[in-house]
């Protein structure tokens, strides 16, 4: 009876993931790499900017250029593959088709150092420019992304960009 109520509710998150990738604004107009971004980045670090929400510009850029780094040494704690075979693909399908990403932007990457308090804005462009630069660079194979699992790189750049601009969200100029 357990796997039944797992197969259930896993299908139902799918459904649920499907309908949700659906409602989102698709996000046509921008490409999803990083040669795109680092120009928008650059504008931000000319330019004071505030956050609306609960971190600072220095740990919000900072966290995205965590996200980028773990690319490449490995996340500190990964979901089950269940969780990503099922869910994490799913959700990472949504996320591609609606060329959008939702998440909790206040929620630190799992078993990461907590991110510094203090630094400036123009400091954690700095850091997030040299992380997605440093993988851009990247030859070697990449390590599995904590929800999503094994991504090609192409695929795996995706998900940072979109992670960077749901980030992005919270930036004032």
């Amino acid at each position: 009876m357990q796997r039944r109520t797992l197969i259930t509710g896993l299908a139902g998150g799918i459904v649920a993931a499907a309908g949700v990738a659906l409602l989102w604004p698709r996000r046509d107009a921008q490409a999803l790499t990083i040669v795109a971004l680092l120009p928008q980045l650059d504008a931000l670090a000319a330019a004071p900017v505030r956050s609306t929400g609960a971190w600072t510009p220095f740990q919000i850029f900072s966290h995205c250029a965590q996200t980028a780094e773990y690319a490449l040494t490995g996340f500190p704690v990964q979901k089950s593959k269940l969780f990503q075979d099922s869910v994490g693909k799913t959700a990472f399908a949504a996320f591609s088709v609606r060329r959008a990403m939702k998440h909790g932007l206040a929620e630190p990457i799992e078993g990461a150092p907590a991110l510094p308090g203090a630094g400036t804005a123009a400091q954690g462009i700095a850091r997030l420019r040299q992380s997605l630069l440093a993988f851009s660079a990247h030859q070697g194979s990449l390590q599995p992304h904590f929800a999503y699992g094994a991504l090609e790189k192409r695929d795996y750049e995706a998900a940072l960009v979109l992670h960077v601009h749901n980030h992005l969200e919270e930036i004032r100029t």
